[in-house]
């Protein structure tokens, strides 16, 4: 009599086979607008206690500008100008200046590694930061507009154009800050890099343009700011050139959707080294 191993017969070859353990399957991945929305409330959660200190620092900031300049300027275009500048330099101290930090220290920091560890796409990252910074500027900037326009005489009637004036010059804004805070070698020089950003921001955004040195224009029309600044500023005359307005608003989208990208490609970029 033969003893056969159980292992050759048929029956058992294919329990064998059903018993096999199968290789995991992967979820589904993570698609942009839901990871941007998680990214950006859990920045917004975060940075309310922090930033809303800064807020406010930004807007009296703006608001004592501007009381400086009611004494030099008396009204027309000049007026215009100022009172764009400083509102438009509340979204640049947080959405270009504090962004630039922020990205600048998490590099430092390895907190790059955490968000490289999740299930959710590099834009939705810097998106999500970058909407939470500038949701910020909003209260500040309608406070500085309204504040200025009282002051120096000119009307309320067009505010609602900053609906379109804060989000396209901040996305632009916001991305430029996350591109230095992520390609500067240093925090110091991320934080150094954000406040020039915000002093150009000041000097050439608030100072009328026909004052400036024809050099000066050159600079000026570089800074993504200067698009939105001169959009509001154009609300503020008798009779607005909305072509012109449409035209200013579209630079600042343009220029944000590139600097948005750029910013993608250096948080790629610091995220593997």
């Amino acid at each position: 009599m033969s003893v056969v191993p159980a292992d050759v017969l048929p029956g058992a070859v294919l329990a064998a086979e059903e018993t096999a353990p199968q290789p995991a399957v992967l979820g589904p991945r993570a698609r942009l607008w839901p990871s941007l929305a998680a990214v950006y409330r859990a920045q917004l959660s975060r940075a309310r206690v922090a930033r809303i200190p800064l807020l406010f620092v930004a807007t009296f900031q703006s608001v004592g500008i501007m009381i400086l300049m009611r004494g030099v300027v008396d009204g027309g275009s000049e007026a215009r100008a100022v009172v764009a500048g400083s509102a438009v330099l509340v979204v640049a101290f947080v959405a270009l200046n504090l962004l630039a930090q922020y990205f600048g220290q998490l590099r430092a920091s390895g907190g790059l590694d955490h968000y490289a560890t999740l299930p959710v796409p590099p834009a939705a990252v810097v998106l999500g930061a970058a909407g939470a910074y500038a949701s910020f500027t909003v209260p500040g900037t309608v406070v500085t507009a309204a504040f200025g326009c009282v002051l120096f005489g000119l009307p309320l009637t067009h505010l609602w154009v900053l609906a379109a004036v804060i989000p396209l010059s901040g996305a632009a804004l916001a991305g430029l800050g996350a591109a230095l805070g992520l390609l500067a070698p240093r925090p110091e020089f991320a934080t150094l890099l954000g406040q020039l950003g915000m002093s150009a921001a000041l000097l050439l955004g608030v100072l009328p343009a026909e004052r400036m040195p024809e050099a000066v224009r050159v600079v000026r029309d570089l800074l993504p700011s200067t698009y939105g600044v001169e959009a509001l500023a154009r609300t503020f005359a008798p009779h607005p050139d909305w072509a012109l307005v449409l035209g200013d608003l579209a630079v600042c989208g343009v220029v944000g959707v590139l600097s948005l990208a750029v910013a993608t490609w250096a948080y790629r970029r610091a995220a593997v080294r």
